[in-house]
């Protein structure tokens, strides 16, 4: 059971980091937002943003992952995001057929705005079998943001 928490937490953190290019911050959909706030690489902005609009919604230790599963356009958080102009990163399990024949299924990543990814409901996303596993931050949509 030990050497289980281990993998698990190694694959964990394949998934938390936080990146940026001139247009874009990405951060790893495994993240809490607890983690988020204590992590020093991320803007102090984006940080106030989270304690002070998102955290209204949800608890902090929720994950990105999990946070943007189950958000319906409904929600305070959806609009500050939409505000963001977020994109959501996803992997969906695909049949492949091999050149031995033998079929296995691969994942492909695709990229979603987050009112599209929003619009699919919980059923639809778990038939889909989507996993996330990046939320896509435009440094426009941050530097535009009032606090």
């Amino acid at each position: 059971m030990k050497e289980q928490e281990v993998q698990s937490s190694l694959q964990d953190r394949d998934f938390k980091y936080i990146m940026q290019d001139t247009g874009y911050v990405y951060l790893g959909a495994r993240y809490s937002y607890e983690e988020l706030l204590k992590d020093e690489q991320l803007a102090f902005k984006l940080k106030t943003i989270i304690s002070l609009y998102i955290l209204k919604d949800v608890d902090a230790s929720s994950t990105l992952e999990s946070h943007f599963y189950y958000m319906t356009p409904q929600d305070f958080a959806y609009q500050t995001y939409c505000e963001l102009k977020v994109k959501v990163k996803v992997s969906l399990p695909v049949q492949k057929k091999g050149w031995t024949g033998k079929i296995k299924t691969v994942y492909k990543d695709q990229v979603y705005s987050l009112k599209e990814f929003a619009a699919l409901n919980l059923a639809r996303k778990k038939q889909l079998g989507l996993i996330i596993r990046e939320v896509v931050i435009s440094k426009l949509g941050l530097m535009t943001f009032t606090v």
